[in-house]
């Protein structure tokens, strides 16, 4: 019922990290959130053949006693919730008391600490609402990669040589889809914050930006066009530029909400790789036209 999307921070990263060098920190940030992504689509890719009968919802964000908490993946059943905190750890770590390690001793989040924060959370949430539901937490490692040390039996924890022998749980599971459990995930699709106020994004300026228009495959500049196909001279590449100029202007109004689209705009964003009467042509062809003239401007069409 709530498909997984990429998140606003990990897109805006993206497209900083294509036209700027990022700071280590936000370099590593970065890494982290692809790392995270990948690992949770992994796990949709896993989970999908388990699901009939089942209802799925993906990356929520909830909000119960002034706390803002975030869910990886939530599995309604007929009888219960499962609460998935996915993980894309790789390499060796171990565990010191309620500590998580690195190899290297670098302390890193207990995510078991967090798992059980959102459990207590979405617990409250769903209490207040005067749903009284069995919730399993359950920490997943999908990284083949992963080994973890000193890990305590007790712990809701599947290891990545684990999820077979899960998956084969799961199965037995003899769900069905129930107006019970829908009404459970509308009303917790109801509370879904579009926004996580708590976001941290790089601070960036426009004129640190590189200008231009992005392969896809190697996420270098454009060069060249020949005709209506954009060259690419990295990794000779070819796309035809109209996705690759909406690609660009979609990079544009995530870093740029307030600025205005219009044909000059668009023109220097993208490197000035198409002229100026093609782009005008297509902001015609897929946007909304505002006022006329030298000050005219553009808006995403609303559907109707």
């Amino acid at each position: 019922m709530k498909v997984r999307t990429v998140p606003e921070e990990l897109q805006i990263l993206r497209a900083l990290n294509y036209r700027k060098l990022l700071s280590n920190k936000d370099k590593n940030k970065y890494i982290n959130a692809e790392k995270g992504y990948e690992g949770e689509c992994k796990f949709d890719e896993w989970l999908s053949p388990l699901i009939s009968g089942k209802i799925v919802l993906n990356d929520l964000l909830l909000e119960y006693n002034n706390s803002i908490f975030q869910i990886d993946s939530l599995l309604l059943t007929t009888e219960n919730i499962i609460l998935f905190e996915v993980k894309n750890f790789e390499g060796d770590y171990y565990i010191n008391g309620s500590e998580w390690y690195s190899m290297k001793g670098k302390v890193i989040n207990n995510p078991l600490h967090q798992l059980h924060r959102n459990t207590v959370l979405l617990r409250g949430l769903l209490n207040e609402s005067g749903l009284k539901l069995q919730i399993e937490p359950q920490l997943i490692f999908m990284n083949p990669l992963f080994q973890l040390y000193q890990a305590p039996i007790e712990p809701p924890i599947i290891f990545p040589n684990q999820l077979i022998r899960y998956r084969a749980i799961l199965k037995k599971d003899r769900s069905f889809i129930n107006d019970k459990m829908k009404k459970i995930a509308k009303h917790l699709l109801s509370l879904h914050l579009d926004k996580n106020p708590n976001s941290r994004s790089p601070k960036y300026h426009y004129n640190e930006l590189q200008k231009g228009t992005i392969c896809p495959s190697c996420h270098q500049m454009y060069r060249e066009l020949t005709k209506t196909i954009l060259v690419c001279g990295s990794c000779g590449g070819t796309e035809h530029y109209e996705p690759a100029i909406l690609r660009t202007i979609a990079d544009h109004q995530l870093l740029f909400p307030d600025k205005k689209i219009t044909t000059d705009e668009i023109h220097q964003w993208s490197g000035k790789t198409v002229s100026k009467i093609t782009i005008r042509k297509l902001l015609n062809k897929n946007f909304k036209q505002v006022k006329c003239g030298p000050s005219t401007y553009y808006e995403i069409r609303v559907q109707t």
